[in-house]
């Protein structure tokens, strides 16, 4: 069973900033990184791909999420230059303008995320579209939904990659919500992929979630604070026992 780890860059107003509880107006520029003395996108990417070769990275750009400019031109510098990875790029879509817009760049793929999301017509318009290149991120803030949509309730729409984000947890080191992917997991089936996002604190978390079947987890907090580094990520390359 394979199990994949995904850094996250949260971007705001061109820096990577350090997410805590899903608090966004209190998020400040990364400091205190083991990896890089840096809030530069560019320098924490190159950090982490020195770290270990990460196959994916996440972007989500807080300023498109939450309706105050975007990071169009970042994203594609990064895109360019880091020609080894795939981008996961939450970027609050909610037209097939701007999915198709941010599909344009290669190796992207595109993050619908239930709280930006007022009906089913942009995901299910996705999935006959691009969907190898689609990603559901089913938000929870608390044990509150951020779903206007319902999304959370309609598992026939999912595709075949579903991230449960819990952002009370991010930042938090309160152990991920393995009660949630579970029930995430029960109800999406065998062929999905479930990932993790959200309080995961160190390999123990990890490999907890592994031998649950999920397919992997979104971690920053403790990559730059070095509780996972490269002998823990070789080691959840391990086979399961």
């Amino acid at each position: 069973m394979s199990f994949t780890v995904v850094p996250v860059l949260d971007l705001k107003e061109g820096l990577v900033v350090h997410a805590r509880l899903g608090a966004r107006t209190h998020y400040h520029p990364l400091t205190g990184s083991c990896l890089v003395d840096s809030a530069e996108p560019a320098a924490v990417v190159e950090a982490l791909c020195a770290l270990y070769p990460f196959p994916a990275l996440y972007l989500a750009d807080l300023d498109a999420i939450e309706g105050r400019g975007d990071h169009r031109a970042l994203i594609a510098a990064l895109v360019a230059r880091f020609s080894s990875l795939t981008f996961w790029v939450d970027a609050g879509i909610k037209t097939r303008v701007e999915l198709k817009a941010l599909l344009a760049l290669p190796r992207v793929r595109a993050v619908l995320g239930s709280e930006s999301q007022t009906g089913p017509e942009l995901l299910a318009y996705a999935l006959t579209w691009a969907a190898d290149r689609i990603l559901l991120s089913l938000d929870w803030r608390g044990e509150e939904p951020l779903d206007p949509a319902g999304l959370r309730d309609c598992p026939e729409l999912w595709p075949d990659d579903v991230i449960v984000m819990t952002l009370a947890r991010v930042g938090s080191k309160a152990g991920p919500d393995r009660a949630r992917l579970e029930a995430v997991r029960c109800a999406a089936g065998p062929r999905r992929r479930i990932w993790a996002a959200g309080g995961v604190r160190d390999v123990d978390d990890l490999l907890a979630l592994k031998h649950a079947g999920i397919a992997g987890a979104l971690v920053a907090t403790a990559l730059h604070e070095g509780q996972i580094g490269r002998t823990e990520l070789l080691r959840l390359a391990e086979p399961v026992v």
